[in-house]
């Protein structure tokens, strides 16, 4: 790769990684990758990854990064943001590994290869919604209308793999097509926008089980996965404290217990936060796209409920429809709940580390790839989120042989374990948030200083 900045007498100025932390706002943003110091400040509202990323690594080195979420042909538009070098510019031995790792899969094409499972889950989200339109439509049995509200709910799993490809990489080659098809299997058929689900799987991507910063550990006053979360912190996603009140203390209290029926209703709250950032005024890409898709599913949806005989099989329509997609929040919540957590931004130069300790894999036979959505392989979903999910498998053995060499944790357990984990862990903060004899932490900054993980 050829110098940033060419001979310019600008490419020849130093930065020190002290000038670089200074410049980690909003309306002065910048970041060092691969020892060079760019200025993106005007580069944030523009973001195909939204801003959040950028202002989370505001002021650091942000290579590991940017080699996990962007292409080779990206390093092109980086000359027009460069300022300078970064003085003392060193690779740790981790991240030397881990760059290496992603050139030789990049190289091997494997970021390319999506293989027809795009394809074949559209195929099938079209025969399920059918089958669940004929069955409502066609069928007097109550429950055969049931079970189409269960469909419905698979439906939505599948739509849920398909949306989180698509806001990673183009399921699609021509960038039209891929947008038509992020629109239609998440705002049209799901309510949810796309818009808002990058906005938030990016953030946790990028803060990886911050306390603080990853949106996906942020369910007070529901959940807490940690009693840090007693110290009624800030949400730097949300941008509102979280605050431990009675209300919270009492809900709290009980979260092992329930934690499966919340799930089963868990597709709600992501209805109401799409819905909320569409009406917001932050920036929204293509605003009016967004909200015409999930018009569509708010006309389709209630339309074909209201087709059923009577207000029991309606209720038990829409309740078998959010209990089967609750399947996939537990998934998801599984993969993080009990792992290790911290509090604070996230740091550039422990991308791997960080990646690697906040995740765990959920082991299984590889015939049992379609329930999980090949996305049981979270840690290495986590260092290379542009690998098309029927690749994790693959690529697993390297990762774990890398963690092995670097003496990092490669967490990883069976579905049943990993339910057991995450119920232990809510329970451990339920007991701690029962016990008033121990006061709420009030110092959120020793608790930060003396953070574990």
């Amino acid at each position: 790769m050829g110098e940033p900045g060419g001979g310019d007498t600008l490419g020849r100025l130093r930065r020190g990684n002290r000038q670089l932390r200074k410049h980690n706002a909003a309306t002065d943003l910048w970041i060092s990758i691969q020892g060079g110091v760019y200025d993106v400040t005007d580069w944030v509202k523009d973001h195909p990854g939204g801003d959040l990323p950028l202002l989370s690594l505001a002021g650091q080195d942000a290579t590991d990064a940017f080699v996990a979420y962007h292409p080779a042909s990206a390093w092109a538009h980086l000359g027009r943001f460069f300022v300078g070098y970064l003085d003392g510019y060193c690779v740790t031995d981790v991240s030397r590994d881990y760059r290496r790792l992603v050139a030789e899969f990049s190289k091997s094409g494997l970021f390319d290869e999506k293989g027809r499972v795009a394809l074949l889950t559209i195929c099938f989200m079209l025969f399920l919604l059918v089958t669940a339109v004929s069955g409502v439509l066609l069928s007097e049995s109550a429950l055969v209308h049931a079970l189409c509200g269960g469909m419905t709910g698979f439906l939505w799993i599948q739509s849920g793999w398909i949306g989180h490809d698509s806001g990673h990489y183009r399921i699609v080659r021509n960038p039209r097509l891929n947008r038509v098809a992020q629109i239609i299997s998440g705002n049209c058929l799901t309510g949810l926008s796309i818009g808002w689900w990058k906005r938030n799987h990016n953030a946790h991507h990028i803060a990886c089980n911050s306390l603080d910063f990853d949106p996906d550990l942020q369910h007070m006053p529901l959940f807490a996965v940690s009693s840090k979360f007693f110290a009624s912190m800030t949400s730097y996603f949300y941008e509102r404290k979280m605050n431990f009140d009675a209300v919270a203390r009492f809900l709290i209290g009980y979260q092992h217990w329930t934690f499966y029926p919340v799930m089963c209703f868990a597709r709600i709250n992501l209805l109401a936060q799409s819905t909320l950032l569409l009406l917001s005024k932050k920036n929204v890409p293509n605003r009016w796209q967004e909200i015409t898709g999930v018009a569509v599913f708010w006309i389709w949806y209630p339309l074909l409920v209201s087709c059923l005989p009577n207000w029991g099989e309606r209720v038990t329509f829409v309740v078998a429809s959010l209990a089967v997609t609750g399947i996939q929040h537990v998934q998801f919540c599984l993969n993080h709940f009990s792992s290790s957590v911290y509090v604070g931004p996230p740091q550039g130069n422990d991308w791997f580390e960080k990646q690697t300790m906040g995740t765990l894999d959920i082991s299984c036979s590889p015939w049992m790839d379609w329930f999980h959505g090949g996305l049981q392989f979270q840690v290495e979903h986590h260092l290379f989120p542009r690998l098309p999910r029927c690749h994790l498998r693959k690529v697993s053995p390297f990762v774990r042989e890398l963690c092995k060499k670097h003496k990092l944790p490669y967490n990883i357990a069976s579905f049943w374990e990993a339910n057991a984990m995450t119920v232990r862990t809510l329970r451990a903060a339920a007991l701690q948030a029962r016990d008033f004899s121990n006061p709420v932490p009030k110092n959120l900054v020793w608790e930060a200083v003396n953070t574990h993980g």
